[in-house]
């Protein structure tokens, strides 16, 4: 089911009662955020804050802090099909090579095409324009830890577009707010907006940007998903929603944004000029050092009548983006099997907030498959920035970290079984000696046999038998346990 905007979403999740509405005032200043996390780590639901104090917007956190809610934002039951679903599109083995393969490609060419975007010639959006003397002061943007620069739009989607291509990005990078016509803009050297921004370095020539706060959730989803680049975020969208996203033009920019959203911010960055931002308390669970970034200078605010501000809370894992990145895992896992088709099984797990950690499952069938498929690993994408590989056995639950780590403790010997190679890491990495350079680590800890100079006897594991299994299933009750 699509939603058509974030207020569908709402009712929806009110209506199963995954959401509760606070009715006591609370402030934006650490305190929504208290309350959000302590509710996002205890499984609890969305949150709808009614009265925000020195605001007339409420405010809404919490979205996807459940899998349950996840599932429920992209409209399926099993994260997992949607990812066999879009490999569906992409096998190799299905591009046609005959002009009669071709004509039986047309309904299913047909079929994508009815998810590219929709312009339409106004929306929800415009219900509201602020041309003269725009301004951000009517936003009840949160100031989330007591260290933080100050406050930050965590959930923005930022539409840019490639100078050289007129390509479309739509990604998620944190804003934080200088005064009333100025924010920072948070973006990491390894993403399309700061590659975007870097194509016009040096020339007079501003950069055009649009921010969308409150979008419909699958949108929200696809901003913060790692598409390969080139590819529409706005199309992946409507892809995962079976239904085209509205888009109308900004007043001020030449850049089209969602009709259904409920607050848009139209703007420009100047590529040769930045600003202080942060610090930041970050995703990883601890604050991100204040740097130099673009800033953002508002042009025009476009809003919904009695509009809702979104927003997400990030720290110390699990938050909600814990949940978020688990569906972007289970979503992503086909695609990169066209690559490694021996890769059975991924976890990247919120400890390791998902670049630092990740654990691979593989059908091993050679000596030194383990270390090939890291290597690969680290060339996919943004797959680069993985600090920690391990790779096991494909009759291990990557999903259970108990059984990862007793495979890891007891399978490796450190001297063989452990490579480091040099190259970049994320930017919010604080142990690199060097910002966005250094040293990751993989750690194979599949079965060693000969072929890898493990000469001894590979022990078995301690399995009881499936007979005496059955006879105590059928007994069970009777032990009173």
């Amino acid at each position: 089911m699509a939603y058509s905007d974030l207020r569908a979403f709402i009712a929806e999740l009110e209506n199963r009662r995954l959401l509760k509405r606070i009715a006591a005032e609370v402030d934006a200043e650490l305190e929504i955020t208290e309350i959000s996390d302590r509710v996002v780590k205890a499984g609890g639901p969305a949150l709808f804050f009614d009265r925000v104090k020195g605001y007339s917007m409420p405010v809404v956190t919490n979205l996807f802090g459940t899998l349950e809610r996840m599932k429920l934002a992209l409209g399926v039951e099993d994260l997992d099909r949607i990812g066999d679903e879009l490999l569906s599109f992409l096998q190799q083995s299905e591009l046609p090579t005959t002009f009669w393969g071709k004509l039986k490609t047309i309904p299913r060419l047909a079929k994508l095409s009815s998810f590219l975007p929709k312009d339409v010639k106004s929306g929800p959006c415009k219900e509201v324009v602020q041309i003269n003397k725009p301004s951000l002061a009517g936003l009840p943007v949160l100031k989330c830890w007591p260290e933080d620069g100050g406050p930050f739009i965590t959930l923005p989607l930022v539409f840019t577009r490639d100078p050289e291509t007129g390509r479309r990005n739509v990604g998620m990078y944190r804003m934080q707010v200088y005064d009333e016509t100025t924010t920072g803009m948070h973006w990491h050297i390894h993403k399309d907006g700061a590659e975007h921004c870097g194509k016009l370095r040096g020339w007079t020539e501003k950069m055009p940007v649009a921010v969308a706060l409150g979008a419909d959730p699958v949108l929200i989803f696809a901003a913060a998903a790692p598409l390969p680049p080139g590819i529409d975020e706005v199309l992946f969208a409507g892809f995962l929603r079976k239904e085209q996203v509205e888009l109308v033009k900004c007043e001020t920019v030449d850049i089209e944004v969602p009709a259904h959203a409920e607050v848009i911010l139209e703007g420009y960055i100047d590529p040769n000029e930045t600003r202080l931002e942060g610090p930041f308390g970050d995703h990883t669970g601890y604050y991100s050092l204040a740097d130099q970034y673009p800033v953002f200078h508002l042009t025009c605010v476009t809003h919904r009548k009695n509009p809702i501000y979104p927003a997400t809370i990030v720290g110390r894992p699990p938050m909600e983006d814990a949940f978020i990145g688990k569906a972007i895992e289970r979503i992503f896992l086909p695609l990169m099997r066209l690559t490694l088709p021996e890769v059975v099984d991924m976890n990247m797990p919120p400890e390791g907030v998902f670049h630092n950690c990740v654990i691979v499952s593989i059908k091993k069938r050679y000596p030194g498959q383990a270390r090939k498929v890291m290597c690969a690993l680290w060339g996919l994408g943004l797959m680069m920035l993985a600090k920690l590989i391990i790779v096991v056995d494909e009759d291990v639950n990557v999903q259970d970290m108990s059984e990862v780590m007793w495979r890891v403790f007891n399978n490796i010997d450190a001297g063989r079984d452990v490579m480091t190679v040099d190259g970049p890491l994320d930017a919010l990495d604080h142990a690199s000696p060097l910002p966005h350079l250094g040293t990751k680590m993989g750690i194979d800890a599949t079965r060693k046999g000969p072929s890898e100079g493990h000469h001894r006897q590979w022990p078995g594991d301690i399995v009881m038998s499936e007979k005496i299994k059955k006879l105590v299933d059928g007994k069970w009750k009777s032990y009173g346990l």
